[in-house]
């Protein structure tokens, strides 16, 4: 942080090892101490101007001596700024969210900034509402992971502090939109079965008013065009991106009567109910059913059988949606773009044997 201490900042933070007992160690007495003045400690510990190496040795001495610590709230609101960031997540006990969410810690805690989670349960009047909260909690930017909040409440939040947002397209002043193409993940992730030589492949998908659903939906659909198969509204459920809609989604198939020897799930959670669901029922995966999940979850390497899945790395959108909220905190324009999706083939998938 580019700021100078502040009276305030100047109480701190342990008790002096070489004082009297209970005393707090100051920045001023830091600045005695190393024969300085108190704005050039505040250079030196903030980093926002270049200190004579003498100077900084005998700073950096008194601090060893005296057992000072500055105090990183005191820090930030010298500087105008609460060192926390606000992150609008839709369920804490999400794998995929839980993953993202410890990338964005990683990328902001070396910083000196601390995250302040809150759950928008997918409804649009509870994430609206914690936008308003983290607003009055003076948060230094807001992260939405995906959701429903409306785009117009985006760009009016990003009129007042930074916003970066997950899972859509989005363009305006001080917001930036984070995506992978899930419309490709599944096309890959429906080619993969084709090449395998299957052509009733069921799809459970997301919940329809998400854009990743949607949009892989899309996918599946591209490539059963591509390879000249009839779309059946039959091999099509709906899930809602947990175990239990894939378990659902699977007895609501196999009760159908309809003929499918391989399933895309939307996601990995889904994917996974779907596999119990088949093992209810005496079908074993691959040799009966072919499956495959999207997101690469680590949970998908370690089911039995280990997962065909899609690869978005949930992580590496976390880190880019923390560094991205750093850039436009500091006022830089941010970097960096997510990696296109990858088909990580296990042994979930195997090639159609002719019945």
């Amino acid at each position: 942080m580019a700021s100078t201490l502040s009276k305030t900042s100047r109480s701190s933070t342990l008790k002096n090892r070489n004082t009297n007992p209970g005393e707090v160690v100051t920045l001023d007495m830091v600045a005695r101490l190393a024969g300085v003045s108190p704005s050039t400690v505040s250079r030196i510990l903030n980093g926002t101007a270049v200190v004579h190496a003498e100077k900084t040795k005998a700073v950096n001495d008194a601090i060893v001596k005296l057992g000072f610590t500055p105090n990183p709230m005191a820090r930030g609101l010298a500087g105008g700024r609460s060192l926390s960031i606000g992150v609008i997540t839709q369920a804490i006990d999400s794998p995929y969210y839980g993953i993202t969410m410890r990338g964005i810690e990683d990328e902001l805690n070396p910083s000196g900034y601390s995250s302040l989670y809150v759950s928008g349960h997918w409804n649009t009047k509870t994430e609206s509402s914690c936008v308003d909260m983290l607003l009055s909690r003076r948060v230094d930017g807001i992260i939405v992971l995906t959701g429903r909040i409306p785009d117009t409440v985006l760009k009016s939040c990003a009129k007042k502090i930074p916003v970066v947002v997950t899972g859509r397209s989005l363009k305006a002043s001080r917001l930036l939109s984070l995506t992978f193409d899930s419309i490709e993940g599944g096309r890959l992730a429906t080619q993969h079965l084709i090449e395998l030589g299957h052509r009733d492949i069921a799809c459970i998908t997301g919940n329809m008013k998400h854009p990743d659903a949607i949009d892989r939906l899309q996918g599946y659909q591209q490539a059963l065009a591509s390879a000249c198969i009839s779309n059946d509204p039959a091999l099509v459920v709906t899930g809602d991106f947990t175990e239990e809609s894939g378990l659902k989604a699977v007895k609501k198939l196999l009760s159908s009567g309809r003929t499918f020897t391989a399933i895309f799930a939307s996601n990995d959670q889904m994917a996974l109910g779907a596999a119990l669901g088949l093992h209810q029922h005496g079908l074993k995966v691959p040799k009966d059913v072919s499956l495959v999940g999207f997101d690469d979850l680590p949970a998908a390497t370690y089911t039995l059988p280990p997962l065909t899945t899609i690869h978005v790395s949930a992580y590496e959108l976390g880190r880019l949606a923390g560094s991205s909220m750093l850039d436009l905190i500091d006022n830089r324009v941010p970097v960096g773009e997510l990696p296109s999706p990858k088909l990580i083939p296990r042994e979930s998938s195997a090639f159609l044997k002719s019945r």
